[in-house]
């Protein structure tokens, strides 16, 4: 019987994808897996026994990886389950910038039950005229799974489309719509467009991407939207853009104290994936995949390890973290072949410094065999998959 600990309230649809082996624990010292969503797991003592951790959602900026993966604690995410919703709200996002709703939105509160509110209104209404966003320039930055979907709907909206990513996935590439413009200089992207949006993951090289420079490139009048992670865009440069009147609009679904005191900041309370349809795809993905590691061994969409695999497992297996150095496959192999034990089928593959090793095994390994391969230099965590 595996146990999981949820450190969030998860869909009922994707805990209902565990089978009978599965029950739920409020315990994380006796967890064989942890789902989660935006709870915080650094200040988490998270014990060795832990296999994996799942994040119902595609940021992880919420699980120390490091520490995780240091200890063969497998952490997966859900890329492209949500990606529906946040790109829906990123068109909404641009119809708010162009269009002032939320002020109009606003008046008519103020106003309400006023008996002559109808003709007050037609002269109220042009202090929040705005503009079209057909036949408007967006730039995509980023065209993973979300800016891919943002990039097609807004071709399909008459916007012309400019997409930027030197790490375009062939995938990507095969779903992107003819009519998206490719462009390699950033620089261009920024000089031209009326509708910056930035789908990039947040990482030390990320960080602050959206600075002094990029602001400089931008046309006058510009709206920047960032529905991924706060820390992409330099605020200290952003207020003065927008308090200069550099830039029209900033739209954000992650606020900060900062952000959300600016003129000209459309903030929106991390929406983009709150959406039922969302959170049901985030759910059953985590819960397949963790479901797929803990049974086969199988790693699929991980964030702190390569991805390995060997499909539905026919009989019993090793997963091997180990350093990623010389000689250790094959010492690993020398303690199967003297047991007489056939290496079936396996994959391995190396992050940086740690590697993970999947094998498939004819027949069983003894106790005393998996003990010498839990005791190989540079070997951290075996598990015997039975």
């Amino acid at each position: 019987m595996s146990k999981i600990k949820c450190y969030n309230q998860i869909a009922q649809v994707g805990l209902a994808q565990f089978s009978a082996d599965y029950t739920l624990t409020d315990d994380i010292a006796e967890a064989d897996g942890v789902l989660v969503r935006s709870a915080s797991l650094h200040e988490v003592d998270i014990p060795d026994s832990v296999l994996a951790i799942a994040r119902a959602g595609a940021g992880v900026n919420n699980i120390p990886l490091d520490k995780c993966a240091e200890k063969g604690i497998v952490v997966f995410n859900t890329p492209g389950a949500n990606a529906n919703g946040v790109k829906e709200l990123v068109i909404c996002g641009m119809l708010l910038a162009a269009r002032d709703v939320a002020g109009g939105i606003e008046w008519v509160h103020a106003h309400k039950g006023e008996p002559d509110i109808g003709k007050t209104m037609e002269k109220a209404k042009k202090n929040y005229a705005g503009t079209e966003i057909q036949g408007k320039k967006l730039g995509v930055i980023g065209l993973g799974a979300i800016g891919v979907l943002v990039a097609n709907a807004a071709s399909s909206l008459g916007m012309e489309v400019y997409g930027y990513d030197p790490f375009l996935s062939v995938n990507a590439a095969w779903l992107l719509s003819r009519k998206i413009k490719h462009v390699e200089d950033l620089g261009e992207l920024y000089a031209d467009c009326d509708y910056i949006t930035v789908h990039v993951p947040l990482t030390p090289e990320t960080k602050g991407m959206v600075g002094a420079d990029a602001f400089s490139r931008m046309k006058d009048g510009a709206v920047l939207l960032n529905f991924s992670r706060d820390a992409l865009v330099d605020e200290d440069v952003l207020a003065d853009a927008l308090a200069e009147g550099k830039l029209h609009r900033y739209v954000t679904d992650f606020p900060t104290a900062r952000t959300s005191e600016m003129d000209g900041v459309i903030a929106l309370p991390h929406l983009g994936a709150s959406t039922e349809e969302s959170e049901d795809n985030c759910a059953v993905m985590a819960v397949r995949q963790l479901r797929d590691y803990i049974e086969n061994g199988n790693v699929v969409n991980s964030v702190n390890y390569a991805g390995v695999t060997l499909g539905p497992r026919k009989g019993e297996r090793l997963g091997i973290f180990h350093h990623n150095v010389k000689n250790i496959i094959a010492q690993i192999a020398g303690i199967l072949g003297a047991e007489g034990v056939n290496i079936e089928g396996m994959s391995s593959k190396g992050s940086g410094d740690l590697a993970y090793t999947l094998m498939e095994l004819g027949h069983s390994v003894s106790e005393e065999g998996a003990a010498k391969i839990a005791a190989i230099d540079g070997v951290f965590r075996l598990r015997v998959i039975r």
